[in-house]
């Protein structure tokens, strides 16, 4: 079996000859989508290790020994995502009512949240660090971007198109990360997509390139009113939304890859927190694009 996922790799290599052989080291790309905050996507290079002579090569769905727990399944992951999501959804309803009487304080979270994010994500990304707490905490800063966000471009249209038309701009945002989500899983799960060494670099550049011109931008937007106009209501906005999207799609093959490669070779089942974080940090990315399409369109299209 060769693997490209570095969440996999260090779970084997955690489990030594005990396991499935002591295995040799691994340049660790990391295992966190760049957002804004999260940057996400939880690409990584393709640096394979062979399997060949390990004697106790039980997957798939065989035991795997010498882990001396139990081991990953798809419950443990989905159970784990669903906490991690939880967590971004309470943090992300406080912080959108918040701004309603305080927007300056609300504010104030959203960049601690965007700026605490990525440093933990990156964190967690590049060590590993497989622990509840860890991608819980993550969760709730990114909840507090996503919050602060929302009310943001919420609150725009409602001034400038009416009441309510910032609530259904909610609305759409999740219903259409939703159903982003359900497309790539029925695309990864029937192998339309195939997600090979070289799609993996692709979207883990793109993800690396997307997280740079985000930072770029807001640091520019403190010396230039709307920084590099890349996420302003604009034919430019729009399509770089667009361009965000898509790279944020693909990460969710990414993960759907890592969590099979993940459950076939039987990595051990607190490894399902890791994957959550790489699940949470593409959803929240992905809804947060959306919400910028959406509220770009109109912006530009209002009547």
């Amino acid at each position: 079996m060769r693997s490209s996922n570095p969440v996999l790799k260090r779970a084997l290599q955690q489990a030594g000859p005990a396991g499935y052989g002591q295995q040799q080291g691994y340049g660790q790309q990391g295992y966190g989508q760049p957002y804004p905050q999260q940057g996400y996507g939880q690409p990584y290079p393709q640096q394979g290790y062979p399997q060949q002579g390990y004697p106790q090569q039980q997957y798939p769905g065989g035991p795997a020994q010498g882990y001396g727990e139990a081991r990953m399944t798809i419950d443990d992951v989905v159970v784990r995502t669903g906490l991690s999501l939880g967590a971004v959804v309470v943090t992300a309803v406080l912080n959108y009512f918040l701004f309603q009487s305080s927007p300056g304080l609300a504010m104030m979270l959203a960049i601690v949240g965007g700026l605490g994010g990525l440093v933990l994500g990156l964190v967690v990304g590049f060590k590993g660090i497989a622990n509840g707490a860890a991608t819980l905490s993550y969760a709730a800063l990114q909840g507090l971007v996503v919050g602060g966000l929302t009310a943001i471009l919420a609150g725009s249209l409602d001034a400038s198109q009416g009441a309510g038309a910032g609530g259904v701009l909610v609305t759409q945002a999740v219903l259409g990360t939703f159903l982003v989500f359900g497309v790539m899983l029925a695309l990864y799960k029937f192998r339309i997509i195939k997600v090979t060494d070289g799609f993996v670099k692709v979207v883990f550049y793109a993800s690396m390139g997307a997280l740079a011109l985000i930072l770029v931008n807001f640091v520019a937007s403190f010396f230039i009113g709307g920084g590099l106009g890349i996420r302003e209501a604009s034919p430019l906005g729009l399509v770089v939304s667009l361009v965000f999207i898509v790279i944020a799609a693909c990460t969710l093959a990414l993960d759907f890859r890592g969590i099979e490669e993940g459950i076939n070779a039987g990595v051990p089942a607190k490894t399902s927190w890791l994957f959550a974080f790489g699940l949470t940090a593409s959803l929240v990315w992905l809804y947060i694009e959306i919400l910028r399409l959406l509220w770009i369109i109109k912006s530009l299209f209002a009547e």
